[in-house]
């Protein structure tokens, strides 16, 4: 593993004059899962943001692979290899599951519009590239176990279905680091324990570094190599699950001083 793979060095960032993020740092292994926790307001998904090219930050550094992406539009990000789930779900629920996924391979289409044109003719250029996407996306279908859900609407969909295939959306931009924002969030008990498996299976089959934002610790717990706690914009500590998990810091900006005192008495 090398730890270069993604860095974030003294990430600052400011809005309104109220600080959002302040000198958060950390660096995540290739092939790892690490993971960001920290109450309502913490920042956390202020710092994905600042990685996906939403937010410039003020101040700081991100490297990814060892060159720098601070401050670059989404898109050309999305290039680099780094793609990202959202808290809420961003899916056009008027198309289906096949078409969904089938946008998330949009950086990958090299065909012109002349070219397009030539789609319905068998074996032009269009036609052999609309079947490769189509082979990859079906991929992830089976990956995810979304066949039954592949030709319906997915307004129709129930939440935890919508939720793999907004995963499964940014899996089609095959990328190198997954950002995924909460992704257990709405999800029942059983929702969420298919889910650690799916995730452990896309980081194991397909080589996917991923760093995740979560509020269940129990996922946490089961999936991450590494987990980084923040509150206020400020990194509290990083470590292995069980350390950050029980750190009195940790407890303290979860629960407040109150109700800590309770917990220990």
């Amino acid at each position: 593993m090398d730890w270069d793979f993604l860095s974030v060095d003294n990430l600052t960032i400011s809005f309104g004059g109220l600080k959002a993020l302040d000198k958060v740092s950390f660096k995540i292994n290739r092939k790892s899962i690490f993971s960001i926790i920290g109450p309502n307001g913490a920042g956390k998904t202020t710092i994905f943001n600042c990685i996906n090219g939403l937010y410039k930050p003020d101040s700081g550094r991100i490297i990814f692979k060892g060159e720098e992406i601070t401050g670059l539009k989404p898109h050309k990000i999305a290039r680099k290899g780094i793609a990202r789930t959202f808290q809420n779900i961003e899916l056009f629920s008027k198309m289906t599951t096949m078409e969904n996924l089938m946008l998330g391979r949009h950086i990958h289409i090299n065909t012109g519009v002349l070219s397009g044109s030539t789609f319905f003719r068998r074996g032009s250029k269009a036609a052999q590239e609309e079947i490769r996407h189509r082979e990859q996306v079906e991929h992830i279908i089976d990956l995810l176990d979304l066949q039954s859900a592949r030709n319906q609407f997915v307004g129709r969909l129930p939440y935890g279905t919508q939720k793999l295939i907004e995963l499964g959306r940014a899996l089609a931009l095959e990328p190198e680091l997954l950002l995924l924002d909460e992704p257990s969030a709405g999800m029942n008990s059983e929702e969420q324990q298919e889910l650690t498996f799916w995730i452990r299976d896309i980081q194991d089959e397909l080589g996917i570094t991923i760093l995740l934002i979560e509020h269940n610790m129990k996922v946490v717990r089961d999936i991450s190599d590494r987990v980084l706690a923040i509150n206020f914009g400020r990194p509290i500590v990083e470590g292995i699950p069980e350390e950050v998990q029980n750190n009195p810091e940790v407890l303290k900006a979860y629960l407040g001083e109150e109700e800590l005192a309770d917990a220990a008495s």
